[in-house]
């Protein structure tokens, strides 16, 4: 039975193509920008000052993720060194964009005297949102993909049929393994939400790792079920070996904190310094 895939393609003028991916990360990235600047506007963060720091975030968050992902695949690009820039046929790893944004963030509020945790806590449920949206710019151009499976096996997910069919891939479906991403992140933006102004629960950086534990537990055990994964030395998988690491890190970093820094402030005290 020939299944036909969903056209990457978006829009097209003459030789210019606008790619699903691009539209879908534009469209997490836009949203998840208005969020956190409401909340920093509550919690005595210039939203000005927000913005100008997610605009050094991006351009350095995009080279972070491609940058990654092409050292760890450095044998197909140095074979094929024009694919490189070629973003819009997929390769962004979400960890390295991570850790690019996240030395963006430290430098930029350093300089410019924002408190660091403060300002991680404002951007971290809708970095989250914006993970959750963007996984469907894999779905479009069919990567983050799982093992082999059965239309029966989907079928019994209740998934739309457009989904179904976007999931045959190398003439057999496959696990929709950037969907249940998907749902994780989202669901995990659900939940740091409903819990984030609850008076007295964080103080200020555990929501922060909150999402970076939530996010890495859930992606740990999703990442083992893909066949694209990037490896280190053809024996590990990269993203569950970060994962691991950012889980256990989040987790006893918050523990130590509470326990040897009596003077933590509370997340809802915002920036008493302003």
């Amino acid at each position: 039975m020939l299944v036909a895939a969903l056209n990457p393609i978006a829009l097209k003028f003459g030789p210019f193509e606008i790619h699903w991916y691009g539209v879908i990360i534009a469209t997490g990235v836009v949203l998840a920008v208005v969020l956190a600047m409401r909340e920093a506007d509550r919690r005595q963060v210039s939203s000005d000052d927000l913005f100008n720091l997610i605009l050094w975030s991006l351009p350095f968050a995009l080279i972070g993720a491609r940058l990654y992902y092409v050292l760890f695949e450095w044998p197909y690009y140095a074979a094929h060194p024009g694919e490189i820039i070629a973003i819009w046929h997929g390769g962004m790893a979400i960890y390295g964009s991570l850790i690019a944004a996240a030395i963006v963030f430290y430098v930029f509020c350093r300089r410019h005297q924002l408190p660091v945790w403060l300002v991680l806590d404002i951007a971290a449920p809708t970095v989250i949102l914006g993970q959750g949206i963007g996984r469907w710019g894999n779905f479009m151009n069919q990567e983050a993909f799982g093992a082999q499976t059965s239309l029966t096996f989907l079928q019994g997910l209740h998934l739309p049929n457009f989904i179904i069919q976007q999931m045959f891939i190398n003439r057999a479906y496959r696990q929709p393994t950037f969907l249940y991403e998907s749902v994780w992140d989202l669901l995990g933006f659900v939940v740091i939400m409903s819990l984030r102004h609850r008076k007295g629960l964080f103080k200020q950086g555990e929501v922060f790792l909150l999402y970076v534990s939530w996010y890495a537990f859930g992606r740990f055990f999703i990442e083992g079920m893909r066949t694209d994964s990037l490896m280190l030395f053809n024996l590990l998988r990269v993203s569950q070996l970060l994962s691991l690491i950012f889980f256990i890190g989040a987790i006893g970093l918050w523990i130590w904190r509470r326990y040897n820094d009596p003077l933590l402030v509370d997340y809802l005290a915002g920036n008493q310094k302003k």
